[in-house]
């Protein structure tokens, strides 16, 4: 339990080193416009509208694909409301506010990122179903977790264990039901 403890303390002051140092980074405009723009994808209007051409063009699993993806995210989402009452960790932007973003946290609390749950529960098994996409769907999970970090949202161990969550809750629901 002691070595837990004390492993504990050593991410969360690796955490709050990486937080105070992005607090101060003034990145260029085209990092700003990539992260803010990469955090409104994830807020979920990306995601959603995947549902249309996966329903035209899908092929003859997109009704499968479909309930994999619907199953993924709202087990993904009842994960992290769970998670982030439970353990009711404070965002960064709380204690050290970024000078340059304006964005509103959709709550108050940090661990685990929904939207780092949320993309990987999409990427994953749409990687799987679609083959083909896998690179752009990952950048766009990828980027969508990283943009919580640089926009002070999320402390990085928010984003790796939601990231981690997601891939798990999305792979478990592709083979679940294919």
């Amino acid at each position: 339990m002691a070595m837990l403890h004390k492993f504990g303390r050593f991410i969360t002051a690796r955490d709050r080193n990486m937080m105070l140092r992005v607090s101060h980074w003034s990145p260029p405009r085209w990092v700003r416009i990539w992260m803010t723009s990469s955090t409104r994808a994830g807020d979920g209007w990306l995601w959603g509208s995947m549902a249309i051409p996966i329903l035209w063009l899908g092929g003859h699993r997109r009704y499968e694909a479909m309930m994999v993806l619907a199953s993924a995210v709202l087990t993904g989402i009842l994960v992290f409301l769970l998670l982030k009452r439970m353990c009711s960790r404070e965002r960064p932007c709380a204690i050290a506010p970024i000078r340059w973003k304006e964005l509103v946290p959709p709550d108050r609390f940090s661990f685990p990122s929904g939207h780092s749950i949320t993309a990987f529960a999409m990427a994953v098994p749409l990687s799987l179903f679609y083959p083909a996409f896998m690179l752009g769907l990952m950048f766009c999970a990828v980027s969508v977790a990283t943009s919580r970090v640089v926009l002070g949202l999320h402390f990085l161990s928010d984003v790796v264990a939601g990231s981690l969550m997601g891939a798990g809750i999305g792979y478990a629901a592709y083979t679940l039901v294919v």
